[in-house]
């Protein structure tokens, strides 16, 4: 074989596995195998999920993240996914069919399968850790069994459903206009943008 096709195929090798390195540590593609985010995913649904966005900044309240399942879970054998209600230093509480964050009931009927037959006492979510819930409420194991998501164990941002190809979406992501921010939120806020705008 001729130097120049040795060196070609070379160069396209190199190309290939510096692409897909490249896609490994930006996106990657999981299958949903429990039914608590039901009716916004489907077991059997295979997403991408979107491993950057969360580098810079945490998720915002209403996003649907992939993450590690921290303790007691953590000897699962697969990554869990749900949406983020609490933020670091928010109040979540759960009475009457409905999950407040900082004493604000928030509007779900667009995304929640049925409003949740539970209730939890008011908790704060800790530093650095965030708490999220199943859409199926009452067929998930989440934050209302008592623990929070670490920001390391997040591996990114749930980004569209692509196979089987009649559910071929867009991930929906909410937010919840409204909500108080809490006195420590505000805090880390100002202090960021501080050092953004120097």
């Amino acid at each position: 074989m001729p130097v120049k096709i040795l060196r070609e195929v070379g160069i396209t090798v190199l190309i290939a596995v510096a692409v897909f390195a490249v896609l490994r540590l930006t996106v990657q593609s999981y299958t949903v195998v429990m039914s608590s985010m039901e009716p916004t995913f489907l077991q059997g649904d295979c997403i991408m999920v979107n491993k950057v966005t969360y580098r810079s900044s945490g998720p915002q309240r209403g996003q649907v993240i992939v993450f590690n399942p921290p303790p007691p879970n953590e000897e699962s054998r697969y990554p869990f996914i749900k949406r983020v209600i609490g933020l670091p230093g928010d109040t979540v509480e759960i009475r009457d069919g409905k999950v407040f964050v900082n004493g604000t009931a928030l509007d779900e009927d667009e995304y929640i399968k049925e409003r949740p037959d539970y209730t939890m006492a008011a908790i704060v979510v800790p530093e650095n850790e965030y708490f999220v819930l199943g859409d199926n409420r009452n067929n998930s194991s989440d934050s209302h069994v008592g623990w929070t998501v670490p920001r390391d164990n997040i591996i990114g941002k749930a980004w569209f459903t692509y196979w089987p190809p009649g559910r071929l979406r867009v991930a929906k992501h909410y937010s919840y206009p409204g909500v108080p921010v809490p006195e420590q939120q505000e805090m880390a806020l100002t202090g960021a943008f501080g050092v953004q705008l120097g």
